[in-house]
């Protein structure tokens, strides 16, 4: 039987499921541009005060997202297992493993929803397309609520869950970073092509200043809460994704270099995707602060006034949904990869089983956005909210302070893993051992007792 990696009965993956170095970086860079940069952080940069908001975001992406980023790929390639037993195969501590198996649990639950708004683009690029959402004086809030009140949702829903399930049962080099390599660059062409189109449209500038030119005066205490969480979210951390592909990575491989590139590729999307939605919203005379109706209720109105709207609008919802499904793959590995170990499932059969579990769990949730269990309210919150309540608010925060108390405190050969000496490694550990824990209790904490959401 093939030992794992520090000769502990952990478990390990195995030596050929590893991502060439471009293809890591691709995987993590698609992983982090999902629908958390596509579509909540432009409704939370609207929300928040637009340019202020989204330098507090670039702050705390370098000070605080990028340590932990890079701490969790440390981990996944020091241990070579999954995001429960990497922690017990560094350590032989059998409750790091319990406290692992939490990100597992956290991205089980994550794909059971993100599938339900995943499969929302699907439909919305149908409509657009072909014509659907270009109808004089269509109620855009109506036609959303119609259509997530149907059954259509679990349809779509069914079809995300089929793509990620085949691409994760492909594996890592035929299946995950192929597809990557597939989806990034055209996701990069589809948004320089929107993001011209958006620049040329009357009025547009108001939209860049509002997006380029800070207002210091917009941001509160909130504002800094929300920009640090949504640093963990738009960089997959908690849910144990990157731990995951770290696992694949190669030796030689410079983490500290894959760190500096994927965060360059977050933060470059999302200033994109700002120079796409902001401009289009002010040059149809739209609010920025429309909250989670942002994409699906507020753009479609601003495409069926463009010229050509139809095709632009087919095109932003294909971006959304190569988005979701980037994202979804690299969620999805996330508990195949556990089933893979703990149960000696081969990958096929972990990635068709956990798929279908996950499936038959998000129908609740898809159901009750609109549609027939939206009056099931538990404390005020339907199922969908649960889902993302329990996972952003509360298991993701746990995960990302799980994974910087082990690698500050409980892994003394992390420095050696992640390849930092001197100042870099002793900075590192500051924010790993003092900073983030702080941050994220905070958030944590404010989350639970301040605000609910």
């Amino acid at each position: 039987m093939r030992k794992s990696s520090s000769n502990s009965p952990g478990g390990s993956l195995k030596k050929a499921e590893r991502f060439s170095s471009s293809g890591f970086i691709l995987a993590a860079i698609g992983s982090s541009v999902g629908l958390g940069n596509m579509w909540k952080f432009p409704y939370i940069t609207g929300e928040h005060g637009g340019a202020a908001f989204f330098l507090l975001f670039i702050v705390c992406l370098i000070a605080v997202g990028l340590p932990v980023l890079l701490a969790e790929m440390t981990i996944g390639r020091g241990g070579r297992g999954n995001a429960a037993t990497s922690l017990f195969n560094l350590t032989g501590n059998k409750y790091w493993k319990w406290f692992g198996a939490l990100s597992v649990l956290t991205a089980f639950l994550i794909m059971s929803y993100y599938a339900v708004v995943a499969g929302w683009t699907f439909q919305y690029t149908l409509d657009s397309l072909t014509g659907g959402l270009s109808h004089k004086g269509m109620d855009y809030e109506a036609h959303f609520n119609d259509f997530a009140g149907g059954l259509m949702p679990i349809f779509w829903q069914a079809a995300v869950m089929l793509i990620s399930g085949y691409v994760v049962a492909r594996g890592i080099s035929g299946g995950i970073e192929k597809f990557n390599k597939i989806l990034i660059p055209g996701f990069l062409i589809i948004l320089l092509i929107l993001m011209v189109r958006s620049l040329t449209l009357p009025g547009a500038s108001a939209g860049v200043e509002f997006f380029l030119k800070p207002d210091f005066a917009k941001l509160d205490s909130e504002s800094v809460l929300v920009a640090l969480g949504h640093a963990f979210f738009s960089l997959s951390l908690g849910m144990g994704c990157m731990l995951t592909y770290g696992s694949y990575v190669k030796k030689e491989q410079s983490l500290g270099k894959a760190t500096i590139a994927i965060g360059i590729g977050d933060l470059g999307y999302a200033f994109i995707a700002g120079l796409i939605i902001f401009p289009t919203v002010f040059s149809y005379g739209l609010q920025p602060d429309k909250g989670v109706g942002l994409a699906f209720m507020a753009l479609p109105a601003a495409f069926s006034q463009m010229p050509f709207g139809a095709f632009f609008g087919g095109l932003f919802f294909i971006l959304l949904a190569i988005a979701a499904l980037t994202s979804a793959v690299s969620i999805l590995e996330v508990p195949v990869a556990f089933a893979m170990t703990q149960w000696k499932w081969s990958r096929r059969k972990a990635a068709a089983i956990v798929a279908s579990v996950c499936f038959v769990l998000g129908i609740p949730a898809a159901l009750s956005v609109t549609g027939s269990l939206s009056g099931f309210l538990i404390f005020g919150k339907t199922v969908f909210d649960w889902f993302d309540f329990s996972t952003a608010y509360l298991l993701m925060p746990i995960g990302g302070l799980v994974v910087t108390l082990f690698t500050g405190y409980a892994w003394k050969r992390a420095g050696e893993e992640a390849g930092l000496t001197g100042f870099w490694y002793k900075a590192w550990m500051v924010t790993l051992r003092y900073v983030a824990p702080l941050l994220i209790l905070v958030v944590l904490l404010y989350s639970l007792f301040v605000k609910p959401v």
